[in-house]
Order: C-alpha cells, then sequence, then structure tokens
C-alpha cells in the first residue's frame, strides 16, 4: 500500500485536467468524455447490477491464475466481498462507460471477466460493439454469466480460458478496436499481452490497462509499452494507462486527472 501512496502523490503532483492539453484529439476526450457530466439512465443499471452482487452472501472457489491478492488470504470466498474488493470502482465503472460509448468501437475484447462489472459497462456504453470477455476462474465466470443474463446484456461472448491460450490463437487473428487489459497485473504477463496483440490494432484502436501503478513491476511494464516506437499517445490516469496508435499525431504522453475535483476514490479500494 505504501507504494500506492507514492505514487498517487506523484500523480497527483504531475496531472492536469483539460487546460494545457494542445492535442485536440486527447482534449475532445477529456471534455466531452471524463468530464462528461451526463446523467446517463445506464448508471442505474450499474448501480444495480453492483447491488446485486454486494447482496449476494454465497461464496465461491477462486482459482487465481494472476499476480495474487492483497486481500484474500483464502481461495473462498464471498461473490460479495469479490464485488467490494476486487472490482471495478463504481467511479470508474462510469467512466469505462462514457469511454466505451465516446468511441463506439466496433470489436471490444476484455481481458479478466470476474464477475462482471466492468463488462456490463462496456456492454451499456457500446450496445452495438460485439464484445468478447475472458476469464480463467469458471466459477467467477458463472457468475458473471447469471449477472449479464438478469440484466439482458446479451452482446457479451464469455470465454472460459487461460489468457495466453486464447490471445495466442483466436485473439490475434481479429481487429480488435478497444482492449480493456484487467486479468493478470505482472509486468510479465503484461507484456506479454501487449506484444501478441500488437498485429491486431488499427489506428483507431484503444487500449486500456488496468492498475498502472499496483506496483513497481506494473509501472516498468507501462513505461516499456509507453515507449513502444508504435504507440503515440498514452494517457496516465492513474487507475490506467490509455494507448493510442494515431499515427498522424506526434508521440505524447499525459497525466490527466479524470475527475474535476481532486479528491479519489482509490484508497476505498484495494485491488485484488
Amino acid at each position: 500500500m505504501n507504494h500506492l501512496v507514492k505514487a498517487y502523490l506523484k500523480f497527483l503532483l504531475h496531472s492536469k485536467s483539460e487546460h494545457g492539453i494542445h492535442s485536440p484529439f486527447v482534449f475532445d476526450l477529456v471534455t466531452k468524455c471524463f468530464y462528461d457530466n451526463s446523467h446517463y439512465s445506464e448508471y442505474t443499471t450499474l448501480k444495480n447490477y453492483r447491488k446485486a452482487l454486494l447482496e449476494n452472501q454465497n461464496t465461491i472457489e477462486v482459482t487465481d491464475f494472476g499476480a495474487g491478492s492483497r486481500v484474500f488470504k483464502s481461495n473462498t470466498r464471498y461473490i460479495s466481498a469479490i464485488a467490494k474488493n476486487a472490482g471495478i470502482s463504481p467511479k470508474n465503472a462510469q467512466l469505462l462507460f462514457r469511454v466505451a460509448h465516446y468511441f463506439q468501437s466496433e470489436t471490444i475484447l476484455e481481458i479478466g471477466t470476474s464477475l462482471g462489472l466492468a463488462t456490463s459497462a462496456l456492454a451499456l456504453g457500446s450496445k452495438k460493439s460485439k464484445i468478447t470477455s475472458l476469464e480463467g476462474c469458471s466459477n467467477t465466470l458463472n457468475i458473471a454469466k447469471t449477472q449479464l443474463e438478469k440484466f439482458n446484456l446479451d452482446s457479451v461472448q464469455l470465454i472460459p480460458t487461460e489468457f495466453s491460450n486464447y490471445l495466442n490463437t483466436e485473439g490475434r487473428q481479429q481487429h480488435w478496436k478497444l482492449i480493456y487489459f484487467d486479468g493478470n497485473h505482472s509486468k510479465k504477463a503484461t507484456i506479454a499481452y501487449f506484444e501478441v496483440l500488437l498485429s491486431t490494432a488499427t489506428n483507431d484502436s484503444v487500449w486500456i490497462f488496468d492498475d498502472i501503478h499496483w506496483s513497481k513491476d506494473m509501472e516498468e511494464a507501462w513505461k516499456i509499452i509507453q515507449n513502444h516506437p508504435k504507440i503515440t499517445v498514452t494517457i496516465d490516469t492513474f487507475q490506467w494507462g490509455m494507448v493510442f496508435f494515431r499515427k498522424e499525431q506526434k508521440k505524447e504522453h499525459f497525466i490527466i486527472n479524470p475527475n474535476r475535483s481532486i479528491r479519489s476514490h482509490l484508497f476505498k479500494k484495494i485491488r485484488l
């Protein structure tokens, strides 16, 4: 946790709002998406989706293929606790909804379904998209499947798989317009997924890496991604690293606070 505190303080020191952003593309993204204060009706669905999970006192056995948990000492976990401690926060779920709504990407890949909290945001934000979501733990995937069906979010194809197995076969054969990386928060895995999917990127692709400051290893992975020659624009929102491949733009890195207020919900949520 000390690492996260120090990283967040550094982020606050260097982050900007829309002021001083000279890229029209990034300025529009920040002002029309990040700072969009519209009260979307889908926010109620996101709230109810989360509420149903928080009220679920059943337990499941979780198979963890990632970097491990800072919260849970056992693989037997309450569904409510997973939703509270490991899922995307309500504020970031709304932001992810707005990002999906803003870009309206035809094809979306989510690496790490978990209970489907972020999945529901993607599905609600871009209702005409074809969404593929990967999850290695069959028990959490079953909960997500039930939840998505309950809320009539039928645009999502859920695939039970170890991420590398899918990405090295079917995954690299598609041109994903938006990819949300939220599965294995380790440097080795993050770079491996990044490299295997590079061939699928187009000029309009949007990639979002979750928890880029989760550890020193993840920060190192983020720096490698930022410096890759195919990447032109990156945005550090602290929780996420957003990556763009726009050849018409010069290489620039932005550190942007997606909330107009400096207050953060980060310390109310400890990642799985």
